[in-house]
């Protein structure tokens, strides 16, 4: 009973007001506001006058915020001691640490201004053709549109050995995907194997016989030259 007595007896009324400028020229225009001390442990409306009061506020430090819809207070640090004394009222940035001694002190009563004005609604962006373009995701549309179209004038333009390579090298890969979207992947990877050992053969076989018929032009032109001595 007797600290309650003691702590009622050193309670302090915090007093201020919000000072009107071109963020929110009027009471109209803020709206219904609540200035709060940590958060809520302590609170006073304000009124349409634009004054507040905070009362029966116990000594200690306390961060000051305002709650309003539609407007942005900055904080402020109030420290109180004594019911003797008035309210220390002192500059805050969220995040540092409450009892810095950077802190710029203010003037008493609280003056607040607010700062800034809420915007909840975004526009809808306006359709640019150009920023349609600028997407990785269309540009890649693009490219394969490209190459679907721009295949069949290089396939026209190949000589038939390359584009039996291509049709074979299709014809795999269609084998491979087939395999894997079953969930047969070993199936798959000896597809991808048996393509592989095939291409080597093909080419082992296309050299042999690349050789075979430098060494037959050489002979026939060895036995050329025996006739003619």
């Amino acid at each position: 009973m007797n600290a309650e007595l003691s702590s009622t007896a050193f309670a302090v009324d915090l007093l201020g007001f919000v000072q009107w400028n071109d963020v929110c020229p009027s009471y109209e225009e803020l709206g219904a506001a609540t200035v709060l001390l940590d958060s809520g442990r302590y609170s006073g409306r304000v009124t349409r006058s634009g004054s507040f009061s905070i009362p029966d506020i116990s000594p200690g430090v306390y961060v000051l915020s305002v709650l309003s819809h539609d407007h942005t207070f900055e904080q402020l640090r109030v420290n109180i001691s004594d019911a003797s004394s008035i309210p220390e009222i002192k500059t805050y940035v969220f995040g540092t640490p409450l009892l810095s001694s950077s802190a710029v002190a203010l003037s008493y009563p609280v003056v607040l201004s607010p700062r800034s004005k809420n915007s909840y609604f975004k526009p809808h962006e306006s359709f640019s053709l150009l920023g349609m373009f600028q997407n990785p995701m269309m540009m890649l549309m693009l490219l394969t549109a490209g190459m679907m179209l721009a295949t069949p004038y290089i396939m026209k333009n190949l000589d038939p050995q390359s584009l039996e390579e291509f049709k074979n090298q299709q014809a795999k890969v269609a084998s491979v995907q087939s395999s894997m979207q079953d969930g047969d992947f070993k199936s798959g990877l000896s597809t991808l194997l048996a393509a592989d050992e095939k291409t080597k053969a093909s080419t082992s076989g296309a050299k042999s016989q690349s050789n075979n018929g430098g060494s037959t032009i050489q002979q026939r032109k060895g036995g050329k030259g025996g006739k003619r001595r």
